[in-house]
């Protein structure tokens, strides 16, 4: 992020993207044919990258408070 967002702010971020990777599971399960199951599996990928850099930014966070 080019900010430094408030673990709140992380948090409901990282449930967002976590509902986004559940409904793309979803979505995958009922996809049919090879592009669209490939386009779903493109934006999952991008959805789990962005959780995982979400989540490193949420310690950061917090390591930032109990420094304060």
């Amino acid at each position: 992020m080019d900010y430094d967002a408030t673990y709140e702010e992380i948090e409901a971020r990282i449930s967002a993207v976590r509902d986004n990777i559940r409904e793309l599971i979803e979505q995958a399960s009922a996809a049919s044919g090879e592009a669209a199951e490939q386009r779903i599996a493109d934006r999952l990928s991008d959805q789990e990258a962005l959780l995982e850099r979400l989540l490193k930014e949420r310690d950061a966070a917090r390591e930032r408070s109990a420094r304060s």
